[in-house]
C-alpha cells in the first residue's frame, strides 16, 4: 500500500513565479518519480492530498504467453527475443451512400490515399512479412492498391477485422449504435486482437513487421487495447483515411506506439477522416 510518508520532494525553481515539484517514492526497491506538479513558489503541502494513492500496473502477461522461467529452477528460459511490429492501416475514404458492402467501395480520392500509402511504406523498406485485410470492400481495394508497391509481401484476408462496434464508448454519444451491435461485434473485434498481438515466440529469429489494412473502430479499439488503455474510450480518438499506426511488441510484454493515425506523407487536399 502506498504511503504518503514515504514521499521525498525535490524543487526546481522557473524564475520568480514558479517550480516544478517532484515527489519521489522513498523506497529502495522501487524509487521512482511518482508524481511532477507545477505550483507557485508558496508551496502548500496540503498539496499532497491530491496524490493519486494507487498506479494501474501493467501486465505483463496480458497476451498469456509470458513463458519466462526462473534459472534457479532448473528450467529453461522460453522468453522470446525479437520484436513484433504491427502496422494498421486505415482503409481509404470511401462511398458513404452505397447500401450495400459491395457500392461502399473508394472514392477516387480514397484510392489516391491508398496509393499514397503504398508509396510510404515502399519508401520506409521494412522487411514487411504479410499484409492482411479486412473482407469488406473498401479494405479489399485498399490493400490491393498498396500491395502493388510491396508485391512480395504476401497476403491473406480475415473477416475478424471487419468493421463493428466493439464496445460501449464513454462518454456516451448520440449517434452510438443499439446495444445489440456490440454484443454482436465486440467479441469478433476482441477474437481478432487476440489473433494478431502477441508477443513473439521464443523460436522466432527475426524482428516481424505485420501490415494490417482495416477500418477505424477496430484500430482504435486494438490501439486501446494494446495500451492496456480502458477500452471504452476508443471513440475518443480520430483516425485519418488510409493513415499509418504503428505498434510494436517487446519481448517482455511491453507495448509501444510510434505513431497513431501517420498521414503526414499526404498532401493536405487529402486529409478525409469520413
Amino acid at each position: 500500500m502506498f504511503s504518503f510518508g514515504k514521499l521525498i520532494k525535490l524543487s526546481a525553481g522557473f524564475g520568480t513565479a514558479a517550480s516544478i515539484v517532484l515527489y519521489f517514492n522513498n523506497d529502495n526497491l522501487n524509487k521512482r518519480v511518482f508524481c511532477a506538479t507545477l505550483v507557485d513558489n508558496t508551496y502548500d503541502s496540503s498539496n499532497l492530498n491530491a496524490l493519486p494513492q494507487t498506479i494501474t500496473k501493467w501486465d505483463y502477461n496480458w497476451d498469456k504467453r509470458d513463458c519466462t522461467r526462473r534459472k534457479d529452477d532448473n528450467s529453461r528460459d522460453d522468453k522470446s527475443r525479437c520484436i513484433r511490429h504491427i502496422i494498421l492501416i486505415r482503409h481509404g475514404q470511401y462511398n458513404l451512400s452505397g447500401e450495400t458492402d459491395q457500392e461502399r467501395c473508394l472514392t477516387e480520392l480514397g484510392k489516391s490515399q491508398a496509393i499514397l500509402t503504398g508509396k510510404r511504406l515502399k519508401e520506409l523498406n521494412l522487411p514487411y512479412t504479410k499484409l492482411v485485410h479486412s473482407t469488406m470492400c473498401r479494405a479489399i481495394e485498399t490493400a490491393k492498391l498498396i500491395h502493388a508497391f510491396i508485391p512480395d509481401v504476401p497476403t491473406k484476408d480475415c473477416k475478424l477485422l471487419e468493421e463493428g462496434a466493439p464496445i460501449i464508448p464513454e462518454p456516451p454519444v448520440g449517434h452510438v449504435k443499439s446495444p445489440h451491435h456490440f454484443h454482436q461485434d465486440g467479441p469478433r473485434i476482441e477474437a481478432a486482437f487476440r489473433k494478431f498481438f502477441y508477443r513473439a515466440e521464443s523460436k522466432q529469429e527475426y524482428d516481424t513487421y505485420d501490415i494490417i489494412v482495416c477500418h477505424a473502430n477496430v484500430i482504435r479499439y486494438f490501439v486501446c487495447r494494446a495500451l492496456q488503455y480502458p477500452p471504452e474510450g476508443w471513440l475518443r480518438l480520430s483516425l485519418r483515411h488510409a493513415s499509418i499506426t504503428w505498434l510494436s511488441i517487446l519481448p517482455d510484454g511491453r507495448v509501444l506506439m510510434r505513431c497513431y493515425g501517420d498521414a503526414g506523407f499526404m498532401p493536405p487536399t487529402a486529409l478525409t477522416t469520413s
